[in-house]
């Protein structure tokens, strides 16, 4: 396999404190990131991470040349684990793919097999891609939300930055589960869009712009945040007594302008969600996508790409250009 040839996206550093240069790149098995494992990459998601990677931003990559992609799915070529059979489905994200090792920017990818989890029957590897990432963090939210006690009956759930990946799954599992969803974005023109998912209301974000009051009118049973920032201090100040909030953005700034008093008068939770979860937590999680938590409307929220527009698109993530899911087809 090492003779294999192949196309992979990869950054390159960048001269004099400039952008890294991405382009695409013949190579073959032996150029990828140490791994027991190869897989053939069936799609693979555009997130957040990879929009700042390509733009240079954030220090996301320190090691050039990188493949990146932080999610994929595909099909097993062959592993040092009997139990991932040559031709298995599976889907691989997080772990510092497509930031510390190579992603799924590629025709082939190459990772540790204990990173390599067997999709779930019913799931197929475009809607895997789809979920990827940002599927797994929706999920992940709900899941710790319901376990500190939230439930449909609770009333009305608030999702931010909604036209985002993360936010347009959430939306979709809330109310296949029977949330009342209220939609937020700055994006009045999503209005329809955001209620095809199963959004009930669509609101616009609050002016924030005024002096911070760390207790508002109570409207939200709960809140699933991707912004952060002094919108998340804001949806803090309006969740309901016993509320809980699950926050795993910072689009909207690292800093949080927050009281205690929520916490202390309310009683509201705020859940800080990491999606590098344990392995184990991540079977089961991805087990309850493929049904108990399996969204509906993936083919709505979600579009294919081919790999030569995979720049554009990455770039176009980063000025509000982009809406719902985008994965790029690679086989």
């Amino acid at each position: 396999m090492a003779s294999l040839e192949f196309q992979a996206y990869r950054l390159h550093a960048g001269q004099d404190g400039a952008a890294p240069q991405g382009r695409f790149d013949t190579l073959t098995a032996d150029a990828l990131s140490a791994g027991d494992t190869l897989i053939k990459v069936a799609y693979a998601g555009l997130n957040y991470k990879d929009a700042l990677a390509q733009a240079g931003r954030g220090n996301v990559i320190r090691d050039y040349p990188r493949i990146g992609g932080i999610d994929l799915s595909g099909t097993v070529v062959h592993s040092a684990d009997p139990a991932l059979a040559p031709g298995q489905e599976v889907v691989v994200h997080g772990f510092g793919i497509g930031v510390d090792c190579d992603g799924g920017y590629a025709e082939y990818a190459r990772v540790p097999h204990e990173w390599v989890l067997p999709l779930p029957n019913g799931i197929s590897l475009r809607d895997a891609a789809v979920l990827g990432a940002a599927g797994y963090t929706a999920a992940l939210s709900l899941h710790w939300m319901e376990h500190c006690g939230l439930t449909p009956e609770q009333g009305e759930v608030l999702v931010t930055g909604a036209t985002g990946g993360v936010a347009g799954i959430a939306i979709d599992i809330l109310s296949q589960r029977g949330y009342t969803v209220c939609a937020m974005s700055g994006k009045p023109e999503a209005a329809d869009y955001l209620r095809s998912l199963g959004a009930a209301n669509v609101v616009a974000p609050p002016d924030l712009s005024g002096a911070f009051k760390p207790l508002m009118s109570a409207r939200w049973a709960g809140v699933i945040d991707s912004v952060g920032g002094k919108l998340l201090a804001h949806a803090l100040a309006c969740v309901r007594p016993d509320g809980v909030v699950a926050a795993f953005g910072n689009a909207g700034g690292a800093e949080l302008p927050a009281s205690v008093i929520p916490f202390i008068l309310r009683g509201v939770k705020l859940l800080g969600i990491n999606a590098n979860s344990p392995m184990p937590l991540r079977r089961a999680l991805w087990q309850k996508l493929a049904t108990d938590y399996r969204p509906t409307r993936l083919a709505l929220a979600s579009r294919v790409i081919e790999p030569r527009d995979l720049p554009q698109a990455l770039a176009a993530m980063l000025e509000r250009g982009s809406t719902g899911r985008s994965v790029v087809r690679f086989s």
